[in-house]
């Protein structure tokens, strides 16, 4: 009697190490898809990046050339707008603040 219960422990035994180096086996090749696939991801983002880089900077100096610079004159006028600019963002900052503060008061 204990002879079949001894090879049923072999056998499962044996099953178990077998599904283990499966299933180990598995993992690693999913894990090298995932790293491939993660690799190939980045460089596609990248290479992306750069092509919307090189058509923004061409269009740009194509705008530059169609367009000649006044000189002082404009440098003046966009140093002014973007003090503007500045200036409206910081009230925008300034009034989310005290929405944020409003809604923590609210809130606690």
């Amino acid at each position: 009697m204990s002879n079949p219960i001894v090879q049923a422990f072999f056998v499962g035994r044996a099953v178990a190490e077998v599904v283990n180096e499966r299933l180990e086996v598995a993992l690693t090749d999913a894990l090298s898809d995932l790293g491939k696939f993660d690799a190939e991801a980045r460089e596609q983002l990248r290479q992306f990046t750069e092509e919307v880089l090189e058509r923004a900077n061409r269009t740009a100096e194509a705008a530059n050339v169609s367009q000649p610079t006044t000189g002082t004159g404009q440098a003046s006028s966009d140093s002014g707008d973007l003090q503007a600019e500045i200036d409206e963002l910081r009230a925008e900052i300034a009034l989310l603040r005290t929405e944020l503060q409003h809604y923590r008061r609210a809130s606690a």
